[in-house]
């Protein structure tokens, strides 16, 4: 079979399956694609005109996987975004179309519906927009939504499904909001620090140590990686060199105040998500650590709060041990998110 015709089979049955679903069996759907969240998480937000619904995001989750999105129809967003590396890849640069390198390390889309904008240089608004970057990308898909909506309008389980979620034959508007709606479920809030929040598990002395350090006054990691997903998604310099080939946020703003400065990254699931840094250029949390004890490059626009630490080894140690809580079994291995 064809993976044209799998995808037109998939969306067949998608469509016959909810026009047969009850109201009640709908909710329970989609409790389970948009699970109950933990206390100190807020709601999922979904913008006014693409609320959640089952066939959106069972849309959204077949384009995610299409390769039909690129070019030359070789790759797909989750063949750099796979979930059981939190929807990274293992790659300092991934490869687009006819092997083209990156020009960025891939970033984790773990909880990225609370995020206030998107890519590394946080040049674009929402999430339905962000789509348009890899797509248009030369070196990832090199291609155009409009071509890909023609490409959809020659499948009619596309056009039915495009239809029955939107009111509209395929065109830009359902491709982003659809591969948005998807996106929003990838909600990680069940690590081993959140059941210790939660009361349904306890740290190891270890990985409570690395907790306390990292929220001290010392270190205070948290005031650039608090908050619930551990980020405060500024957008800045962490001194990782003195000259930048990525020129980071300037490319979007033209301001010299914002050369070689990058959107700070969630820590969760952070175990998974190596190698770091925007250019992957760090491949352990090991090295990372090392980075920010006593290799800091004094940049130009180096964050004010940033300062190099003097830990002990075993205080690396149970910094890392700490930082392998925020991994997220259940998120990483979902079957919700199997294609």
């Amino acid at each position: 079979m064809t993976r044209a015709l799998c995808y037109t089979t998939l969306l067949s049955f998608m469509i016959l399956f909810f026009a047969c679903t009850s109201d009640d069996e709908l909710s329970t759907a989609e409790k389970s694609i948009i699970p109950e969240l933990p206390a100190h998480f807020p709601d999922v937000p979904f913008p006014e005109d693409n609320q959640f619904s089952i066939e959106r995001w069972e849309l959204g989750k077949v384009l995610f996987n299409s390769k039909f999105l690129s070019v030359d129809s070789t790759i797909s967003c989750a063949s750099c975004h796979k979930p059981a590396l939190a929807f990274t890849d293992d790659k300092a640069l991934s490869l687009g179309v006819e092997e083209r390198i990156g020009t960025r390390n891939v970033s984790t889309l773990s909880n990225v519906a609370y995020h206030p904008y998107y890519t590394r240089d946080g040049g674009v608004p929402t999430l339905e927009m962000q789509a348009l970057v890899p797509i248009q990308e030369h070196n990832e898909f090199d291609f155009n939504i409009v071509r890909i909506a023609n490409r959809m309008k020659t499948d009619s389980a596309l056009v039915a499904a495009s239809f029955n979620c939107y009111d509209r034959e395929p065109d830009a508007f359902v491709i982003s909001r659809a591969l948005a709606t998807y996106q929003r479920s990838m909600i990680s809030a069940n690590s081993k620090y959140d059941q210790d929040l939660e009361g349904k598990a306890k740290l190891s002395e270890s990985e409570a140590r690395g907790k306390a350090l990292f929220m001290s006054e010392r270190l205070a990691c948290n005031n650039c990686h608090g908050g619930f997903d551990f980020s405060n998604y500024d957008i800045t310099n962490n001194g990782l060199y003195l000259n930048y080939e990525d020129e980071g946020s300037f490319r979007v703003s033209k301001d010299s105040s914002d050369l070689a400065t990058f959107k700070i990254p969630s820590l969760r699931n952070i175990e998974m998500t190596a190698p770091y840094m925007h250019d992957g250029s760090l491949p352990t949390l090991e090295s990372v650590i090392e980075h920010y004890d006593n290799g800091i490059n004094k940049h130009q626009n180096l964050d004010p709060k940033l300062q190099d630490f003097e830990l002990t080894k075993e205080e690396k140690d149970d910094l890392v041990a700490f930082l392998k809580c925020l991994t997220d079994s259940e998120f990483l291995y979902n079957p919700k998110f199997e294609f």
